[in-house]
């Protein structure tokens, strides 16, 4: 459908300014990248996300920003300059048209200091860390009921086909349904799914804590070669190898936010690391069963 090729093409653009954030844009460049015309560009960038696309990256910026501030341990200016602004007085301006208040202010109120303080050492759920004499590996013991086990782990790149939702999506199952049947009926034609060796992955392209719901970018993917050729809304990208933080843990459809929660809560203000800003995703290493998944939540980390 000639609307599908629209959207791949858009996504692209924006999975282009999503990974180079820091870095100067002209019109030229981002209509180049959608194969679109620069008269064209932005009228048709706009019919589809809803912003021009000098709005969205402001926007993402922000939001970058924002969550920087809540997980990180940056300095103010040291987050303006790592999410593209050229001077802290334009960002500061920004900052606060975008969220109502300065970003001191919303540093202040919204650091994971203020997680740390509130779990006591006699808090049950925090985890405890020790080290694994067959793998030589730092592992976590918790207590908490859903969780199987959290390790440091390097990923390795990890290629995927996606199909892109832009809106709401926590606790609607139903609409991550409907994604993976759509991917999934792409792709058993050209064969990515007779081997059964591929793995699903869902990625949170942003913070759901600091961006518009109606914004929030969620890719439901599939593992495939990088070769692999695309079309139509079927995109594809590459998960970014790193260091992360890999938490598994058996969930009810209903359990995803508490399993996110205590990860971001308890186990990180203990841990000695921070969330780094490549995309989180997760990745689910075989298919549910009675309704239980069994998911490994992979979010980058550095060291504090």
């Amino acid at each position: 459908m000639i609307g599908n090729e629209y959207k791949y093409r858009i996504n692209k653009v924006v999975d282009h300014i999503e990974k180079h954030l820091d870095n100067d844009f002209s019109l030229d460049e981002l209509a180049g990248i959608s194969n679109f015309s620069k008269y064209h560009f932005s009228r048709i960038f706009q019919s589809i996300t809803e912003e021009t696309p000098f709005q969205m990256i402001l926007r993402l910026r922000l939001e970058k920003a924002a969550s920087l501030l809540v997980h990180g341990n940056y300095a103010i200016s040291d987050v303006a300059y790592k999410c593209g602004f050229k001077s802290l007085s334009v960002f500061s301006k920004n900052f606060k048209s975008h969220f109502g208040e300065s970003a001191t202010s919303f540093k202040r109120k919204n650091s994971n200091l203020d997680k740390v303080n509130s779990i006591g050492d006699k808090d049950p759920e925090t985890p405890s860390i020790y080290i694994c004499n067959q793998t030589k590996s730092i592992k976590w013991k918790t207590v908490m009921k859903n969780n199987e086990s959290i390790e440091i782990k390097e990923l390795p790149s990890i290629p995927v086909v996606y199909v892109r939702q832009i809106g709401p999506y926590q606790g609607d199952a139903a609409l991550f349904e409907r994604l993976f049947s759509k991917l999934f009926a792409w792709a058993g034609p050209k064969g990515l799914l007779d081997k059964g060796d591929f793995q699903t992955a869902i990625v949170y392209h942003d913070d759901v804590n600091v961006a518009e719901k109606s914004k929030l970018r969620t890719s439901v993917c599939l593992t495939a070669p990088e070769s692999t050729d695309v079309d139509g809304e079927i995109g594809k990208m590459v998960l970014e190898k790193g260091k992360y933080v890999v938490a598994r843990f058996l969930v009810k459809a209903d359990e995803f936010q508490n399993a996110w929660d205590w990860l971001m809560g308890k186990w990180f203000p203990t841990s000695g690391y921070q969330p780094d800003d490549r995309a989180c995703f997760e990745l689910y290493p075989e298919e549910p069963e009675n309704g239980i998944f069994k998911v490994d939540i992979c979010v980058p980390v550095k060291k504090l």
